[in-house]
């Protein structure tokens, strides 16, 4: 029986850190996608770093990422930045995987 709980307890942690692991790549993908979002809009140095704290923030409003997507499509069309939705999107999702990388490798 010793066992079959250890063995429990040791799974729980791996889903915690899996959870904690993906929470972070999350929050480093808004922060890709802030910085790239600013260089487009023609913000630099600690501009650029504040939009991307505020794309981060608004990354947390919602689950899932439409709020991500609204905040960076709305700040776009706002500056005349002329790009689909699809090329947002696909953005968002190679941020993602960039910072599922980064969070992984112990970045």
């Amino acid at each position: 029986m010793s066992q079959f709980n250890d063995r429990e307890r040791a799974e729980e942690k791996k889903f915690q850190l899996d959870q904690e692991q993906e929470f972070k790549a999350q929050a480093r993908r808004a922060k890709i996608v802030g910085l790239w979002a600013a260089n487009l809009i023609g913000l630099s140095g600690e501009e650029a770093e504040a939009y991307a704290k505020s794309v981060v923030m608004a990354d947390l409003e919602e689950a899932g990422v439409e709020d991500l997507f609204r905040k960076i499509r709305a700040d776009l069309d706002l500056h005349a930045v002329q790009l689909s939705d699809h090329q947002v999107r696909a953005k968002m999702e190679e941020a993602l995987n960039e910072a599922r990388a980064s969070v992984k490798a112990g970045q």
